[in-house]
């Protein structure tokens, strides 16, 4: 098992879903947590923790709330730094390009690309000073391939990878390692919803005939934390949908 024993690390989104799989594989690697979600995470969520995780609370589009939350947790006495940082919270409002409101298209990226940079650029400039860390971003292979009634989301995680290629280049030479992963179908409350019919149609195309388990990205995650000599690369975890 990848060992995190006595690393902190950061996990956007992590209240449920994706982000709540990633926290806690990296419980059960010796991590020490610290969770965060845009509202209050619900009590029995943290007590599944083996240690119970400090928890951050704020909206990741809003600029000044981040920063001063990141300031205050190093503040905090004792507090070390942050070992790695998975960038994993966003937003979906899907809807064709010909209908899709400009508010909509504007906010899915403001949350969801302006979002990563507004949490990692206070972290990535703490982990400069300490000559070491690894960010781990959330994209999607819509961000490679596109998807129709997306246009808002693949922009904001096909950005998502240019960060993550331009902010490798910047950190390498201080011992940080940046790099994405790219789910495709994954089991969620979103793919839970959808129809019979349209889930059969998705699963011609992959050819591992089969959704993702969260725990998948998870260890994928995980991975690409400890390797210390990968950095500026985008994982496609898909069953092979995008080949």
């Amino acid at each position: 098992m990848t060992d995190f024993t006595n690393q902190t690390v950061l996990v956007t989104g992590s209240s449920r879903g994706i982000g709540l799989s990633i926290a806690k594989a990296f419980d059960a690697a010796g991590a020490n947590l610290i969770l965060h979600a845009r509202s209050e995470i619900n009590p029995e969520i943290l007590a599944e923790f083996t240690k119970t995780p400090q928890t951050l609370q704020f909206d990741i589009s809003d600029a000044e709330a981040v920063e001063e939350n990141i300031k205050k947790l190093y503040k905090q006495e004792g507090f070390e730094g942050i070992d790695v940082l998975v960038n994993n919270a966003g937003i979906t409002k899907d809807q064709l390009a010909m209908a899709m409101s400009p508010v909509d298209f504007a906010n899915v990226v403001n949350v969801n690309l302006n979002g990563t940079f507004n949490v990692t650029q206070p972290i990535f400039k703490k982990m400069i000073r300490q000559k070491h860390g690894s960010i781990v971003n959330l994209s999607s292979v819509v961000g490679l391939m596109g998807n129709m009634g997306q246009v808002n989301y693949a922009a904001s995680k096909a950005g998502i990878i240019g960060f993550t290629k331009s902010l490798a280049k910047e950190g390498a030479r201080r011992g940080i390692r940046v790099n994405a992963v790219a789910p495709g179908m994954i089991v969620s409350d979103m793919t839970a919803v959808l129809p019979q019919e349209t889930q059969a149609e998705i699963l011609k195309n992959i050819p591992l005939s089969r959704f993702g388990e969260a725990k998948e990205v998870a260890d994928a995650v995980l991975f690409l934390a400890k390797n210390n000599y990968i950095t500026g690369q985008t994982l496609t975890i898909d069953g092979g949908l995008y080949i």
